[in-house]
């Protein structure tokens, strides 16, 4: 018999020191190397990037002159400060960002854009920089240019840190079909992070999204019977969060979206039934968030209701923010492949 609980039940208490101690590749990425990527061979960005981000961890691990020797030699740092990783969905720029983490040594931190801002308001901007300040290496997954507030501060955060000797790795979320026209080495990077551009080597990675390379399509929802049945003899011994979509949608409302990673700790799988379109962007927002967690410790999906691909409003899929509903909407049909047909997401 599975274990059932309730995400719509649960509100974590969560700690600055805990938020700071969350700052690694999520499980999903917590053993990845560069050899474990596999480029695409016929796209020959791929392999290009994996050595490009060799090159830099080797950088990175450099160890810089000491006393007098640093003092004379601090202007004339080798290289530019970051580098960034720019393509489309799916083609592994989380996967050889965390790689970069794993091979360089620490101290490091890895997030994603979210992550560090939602850091900023628990910490304040000046105690995030201190904490910040002694690290080797601070990589940030899913930089947004979305949301012009955000993206200031985080280009100040990342200004500040590379003045402290900090090395930056980032990686863009350019839409699918969108490769040639609004990506991040073109207007709106230099346009929004205006000298910040100039401190970073952009890495440019063509590709398709691997999780559709040769798959099907999303399977179709459940019916709410077939849920019921597909929890108990699927899960055996496992725990699985069972909920009403309305009502875990409702109660996101009440939970700081910094504290998602604790929210689904121990969890094992969802099971969501009446899935139903979003309509308010608020709301949609914080489930990009919930979605993002979710595919960060693999935790597989069942649901009844409407197909993921229609969560968003097309609206919404047009709109501001849809970077992020792209990018939840396939991470979400990547684990509902494999929560109802056992495929890996």
């Amino acid at each position: 018999m599975p274990q059932i609980e309730q995400l719509s039940r649960r509100t974590p208490k969560v700690s600055v020191d805990d938020l700071l101690e969350g700052f690694h590749p999520s499980p999903r990425f917590g053993e990845v190397t560069f050899d474990s990527y596999r480029p695409d061979p016929s796209q020959p960005s791929q392999s290009a990037a994996v050595k490009a981000l060799r090159d830099f961890a080797a950088e990175v691990d450099h160890r810089g002159p000491k006393g007098l020797k640093k003092l004379f030699a601090a202007k004339k740092q080798a290289g530019k400060a970051g580098i960034y990783l720019d393509g489309g969905f799916g083609v592994g720029k989380t996967h050889l960002l965390a790689s970069l983490w794993h091979a360089v040594e620490g101290p490091k931190a890895f997030g994603t854009f979210v992550e560090y801002t939602n850091l900023v308001g628990a910490l304040s901007f000046r105690k995030t920089v201190d904490a910040l300040s002694s690290y080797r290496l601070v990589c940030i997954d899913e930089f947004e240019l979305d949301d012009p507030g955000d993206t200031v501060l985080m280009s100040r955060l990342m200004r500040e840190l590379a003045d402290a000797g900090v090395k930056l790795a980032a990686t863009s979320n350019t839409l699918p079909g969108s490769l040639g026209e609004g990506r991040f080495a073109a207007v709106d990077f230099q346009r929004e992070i205006q000298v910040l551009a100039d401190q970073f080597n952009v890495i440019r990675i063509d590709g398709e999204d691997y999780r559709h390379r040769g798959l099907p399509a999303a399977p179709d929802p459940l019916t709410n019977l077939e849920l019921k049945r597909r929890v108990y003899s699927d899960f055996k011994g496992q725990v699985v969060a069972a909920d009403e979509f309305s009502d875990l949608v409702s109660h996101l409302e009440g939970v700081h979206p910094s504290r998602y990673r604790q929210f689904i700790d121990g969890i094992d799988a969802v099971a969501w039934h009446n899935v139903a379109t979003i309509t308010e962007q608020s709301v949609a927002l914080r489930f990009v968030v919930l979605a993002d967690r979710l595919y960060d410790k693999d935790v597989p999906i069942i649901a009844s209701g409407m197909p993921f691909d229609e969560l968003f409003t097309p609206e919404m899929m047009s709109g501001g923010y849809m970077k992020k509903y792209y990018r939840a909407v396939s991470r979400l049909t990547a684990l509902a492949r494999e929560g109802l047909t056992g495929e890996e997401s």
